[in-house]
């Protein structure tokens, strides 16, 4: 298949589904080869590795989500003065 650099610019997403197909696919400018689009031998996105973190990351206030007491708004409000 060869395409026009605007029409390719307009169908990438079809482009990449034709060459996933197996599909060559070249595109051209003004009538000319420029360049030809191939598959990756191999997909290049290494596999998650879950867990890398553990034990490295240290909680020193289990309750941080919880909502401030009223105590500890008015703590706060006054340490700002």
């Amino acid at each position: 298949m060869q395409v026009s650099v605007a029409d390719a610019k307009n169908k990438l997403p079809e482009l990449i589904k034709a060459v996933e197909d197996g599909e060559p696919v070249t595109i051209c400018r003004r009538g000319v080869p420029v360049v030809d689009i191939v598959r990756t031998k191999e997909p290049t996105r290494k596999k998650r590795m879950l867990g890398t973190l553990k034990g490295k990351i240290e909680v020193l206030d289990p309750n941080w989500w919880k909502p401030m007491t009223n105590e500890e708004v008015e703590d706060f409000l006054a340490g700002r003065d």
